[in-house]
């Protein structure tokens, strides 16, 4: 009797090489391995809101009411480990029937330019896809803006203020 071949377990999971910045050279070397994943415990939850906690409360000052919100709670969250060390993260909501909003990307400051934020939104985006989803819409903060440029967003309307940061409505066709 022949066997049944067993199906492979899909996982939506990045691995890449960190290309090291001048300011994380001491930190991560060309070998380094970065790997995103979907975050599915509240442990790793929380070393997302530590990361959130780091850039966006401390680093940019913006309210801890206004940047830990009830939209967590029902989020589609992803993380990023270096050597299984939380590096960076990202949210995606369900915004109508056919988009997400992205948001609450966040990378430490000695791992940006690296190239471990296009990761992050690259899973986030695949992870939209993959559900059904066919528009990203985010805010960015003009600072990013050109990051999500590249990543194939395209600005919106004019700037407005969020939390006290200059942002500008994008979007992508998915």
């Amino acid at each position: 009797m022949a066997g049944s071949v067993a199906q492979p377990r899909f996982q939506l999971e990045v691995d890449l090489t960190v290309r090291p910045s001048r300011a994380s050279q001491s930190i991560v070397d060309e070998s380094a391995r970065v790997k995103v994943i979907a975050i599915e415990s509240p442990a790793d939850m929380e070393r997302a809101y530590a990361i959130r906690r780091r850039v966006f409360i401390e680093e940019q000052r913006v309210p801890e009411e206004i940047e830990l919100d009830a939209d967590d709670a029902h989020a589609f969250q992803a993380l990023a480990l270096l050597d299984g060390v939380a590096i960076g993260c990202g949210r995606m909501l369900e915004h109508g029937g056919s988009e997400v909003k992205i948001g609450r990307m966040a990378v430490l400051p000695e791992f940006r330019k690296t190239g471990v934020g296009a990761h992050i939104l690259r899973f986030l985006i695949e992870s939209a896809r993959m559900r059904g989803f066919r528009k990203a819409i985010l805010h960015a903060q003009l600072t990013a803006e050109g990051f999500y440029l590249k990543e194939g967003f395209s600005p919106v309307g004019g700037v407005f203020d969020e939390a006290g940061i200059a942002h500008r409505k994008m979007e992508r066709e998915l």
